[in-house]
């Protein structure tokens, strides 16, 4: 079995300044709080001697392995991403940083949700990425707009009801 995995597909490279300050503080507590903490502890679970059978030394090192996969990651994310900052000048249109709410044509119930980039989407709270077939659905429709969109269901068929930008 080999470990070559396919690239991942290219995601939009657009955040919002919420979302840019969160990966920002999380690349500062993965880099000054949580990896020196790991170090620490690992060097201690080396000192123990023999590192085969040490399944602290083992746990550590895979930690240690993850943070810094992640360091990196957003390290480089944050190079690319380009922050979008206040409302657009068609208000009533649906574009990144919208929080839209829209109404299911069969069933008639409401959803809310905000388009936001990849890196900061939240499904508890309704936040949906740019990148997902609903948002794409919903770019560039205005209040009152039909769209259909394919989800996991099938193809669903919505109305737009409110458009909002923080």
């Amino acid at each position: 079995m080999s470990r070559w995995r396919p690239p991942a597909e290219k995601s939009t490279a657009l955040i919002t300044r919420e979302g840019h300050d969160r990966l920002k503080a999380e690349l500062d507590d993965l880099w000054r709080v949580r990896r020196p903490d790991v170090v620490k502890a690992l060097a201690a679970a080396a000192a123990e001697g023999d590192r085969s059978e040490n399944a602290e030394y083992t746990y550590r090192k895979k930690q240690l392995g993850e943070i810094d996969r992640r360091v990196r990651y957003i390290g480089k994310r944050l190079q690319h991403l380009r922050v979008v900052e206040g409302a657009p000048s068609a208000p009533d249109t649906v574009f990144f940083g919208a929080f839209v709410e829209v109404e299911h044509a069969v069933t008639g119930d409401i959803s809310r949700y905000r388009i936001v980039g990849p890196d900061e989407t939240d499904a508890k709270q309704g936040w949906i990425s740019i990148d997902s077939p609903l948002a794409k659905a919903m770019l560039k429709k205005r209040i009152d707009d039909e769209f259909e969109a394919m989800l996991p269901g099938g193809l669903q068929k919505f109305y737009i009801v409110v458009v909002e930008y923080a």
